[in-house]
C-alpha cells in the first residue's frame, strides 16, 4: 500500500501543534477508505535553537559522551553542562507530548536521529578538530549512539505500547565524509576521506540497535551511497528525487527489487507547489523508465524533498497534505 510520511523537521518552537497535525494528517488514514497508509512521526524543531538542531538533538541521546556548545559548534567535553540539560529538557517535552497526542494509537510511528557519520562530522573533539578524524572517537560515538537509540525506543514503547516504531537514520553528511570534502577547523583544507569499509560496520551497528523494527536511511545528495546503505541493512532508502541522477534512480529500482521500501522525496519544500497530477505523473514516468511495473507504485512512500523547518506553518501543512494526495494518486495508478 502506498505510504505518505514526512522527513522530520517542522517550523516553530512548540512541538504540540506539529504533533497534532501529523497525527491528524497521517495517523488517521484508513487504508480501506483512503487508499493509502500514513506513517506519522515525531517532528523535530530546529527553530528552538541549540538542542533543537539535528546534531545537538541526537547528541542529547549519547550515553556517557557529554557535549557542550562552543563557538565552533557542539563539542565533546568531560562533563555535561547547561546546553546538554536544555537538550534533555526538549526530549522530555517531546516525548511527554508524543505520549499524550498518540495515546491509544496503534500503528507505525517514526523516530529520527542523526547517523554516526553526520554526528562525527558535526561534533568537535576537545582539542579542536571534527570527531570524524579520530577513528576511536568515531567508534565510541557509534556505540554510544546505538545505546542511546535503544534507550529512546524502550522509552517510547513504554509510553505507546500499541505503536509499531520505525527508525530513520539521517545521514546528510555521509557523502561529504566519503568524498573527503569536509573542511578542516581552519577552513583552508579538507579532511581525508573515510574508507567505506570503515563506514559500513558503524552504519550497521546503529541500524541493528533498532532490533526487528523497520529502518530507513535518509540522505539528500546527488550521489547518495546507495550500495553501502543497502549492504548495511537499511530497510528503506529516502532521497530527494530532484537531486537523483539516472544512476540514482536505478539504485532505487534495485532496492525495490530487493524488497526495501523506497521513500521518494518528490514534494518540494520551497517554491511553487506542483499539482497532484504533475507530481504523480513525474514519479510514474520515472518508475516506468526503469522498467518497473506500475503495480510497484503501490509499494512506494511519498515524502517532502527534505525537512519542512524552512516553511511557514501553513506551508508545512500544505506540503505534508500534498504527500498524502500524491500517494493516493500513485495508488490509483498502481491498480489502473
Amino acid at each position: 500500500m502506498t505510504t505518505a510520511t514526512g522527513i522530520g523537521s517542522w517550523p516553530g518552537q512548540d512541538v504540540r501543534e506539529p504533533l497534532r497535525i501529523v497525527r491528524e494528517l497521517l495517523g488517521g488514514l484508513d487504508p480501506d477508505s483512503d487508499g493509502v497508509t500514513g506513517l506519522p512521526y515525531l517532528p523535530e524543531l530546529p527553530g528552538r535553537g541549540p538542542g533543537g538542531d539535528l546534531i545537538g538533538r541526537t547528541a542529547g541521546l549519547l550515553v556517557d559522551l557529554p557535549v557542550d556548545l562552543q563557538p565552533a559548534g557542539w563539542r565533546l567535553v568531560d562533563r555535561p553542562g547547561r546546553d546538554l540539560q536544555r537538550t534533555a529538557a526538549f526530549w522530555r517535552e517531546d516525548l511527554d507530548v508524543l505520549a499524550e497526542t498518540f495515546d491509544g494509537y496503534a500503528g507505525q510511528l517514526k523516530l529520527a536521529v542523526a547517523g554516526p557519520w553526520t554526528l562525527a562530522a558535526g561534533l568537535w573533539l576537545p582539542r579542536g578538530e571534527r570527531a570524524v578524524v579520530d577513528p576511536s572517537a568515531a567508534r565510541d560515538l557509534t556505540e554510544s549512539l546505538a545505546e542511546g537509540l535503544r534507550g529512546l525506543l524502550t522509552t517510547v514503547a513504554g509510553h505507546l505500547p500499541g505503536a509499531e516504531l520505525v527508525v530513520q537514520i539521517d545521514e546528510p553528511s555521509l557523502p561529504t565524509v566519503l568524498a573527503g570534502r569536509l573542511p578542516t577547523a581552519s577552513g583552508y583544507g579538507r579532511l581525508p576521506a573515510v574508507d567505506p569499509q570503515v563506514v559500513l560496520p558503524t552504519i550497521q551497528t546503529v541500524l541493528e540497535a533498532a532490533g526487528e523494527r523497520h529502518t530507513l536511511v535518509h540522505c539528500c545528495d546527488r550521489q547518495p551511497p546507495q550500495t553501502l546503505l543497502r549492504r548495511a541493512g537499511a530497510g528503506g532508502l529516502a532521497f530527494d528525487t530532484a537531486l537523483l541522477t539516472p544512476a540514482g534512480w536505478e539504485g532505487l529500482a534495485v532496492a525495490a527489487e530487493e524488497g526495501r521500501r523506497v521513500y521518494l522525496g518528490c514534494v518540494p519544500t520551497t517554491g511553487a507547489l506542483p499539482s497532484v497530477a504533475d507530481l504523480a505523473a513525474d514519479v510514474a514516468q520515472a518508475w516506468a523508465r526503469l522498467g518497473m511495473p506500475s503495480a510497484g507504485l503501490a509499494d512506494l512512500a511519498v515524502t517532502p524533498s527534505c525537512g519542512l523547518a524552512g516553511a511557514t506553518a501553513a506551508e508545512a501543512i500544505e506540503r505534508q497534505r500534498r504527500c498524502v494526495e500524491v500517494a493516493r494518486a500513485l495508488a490509483d495508478r498502481a491498480v489502473s
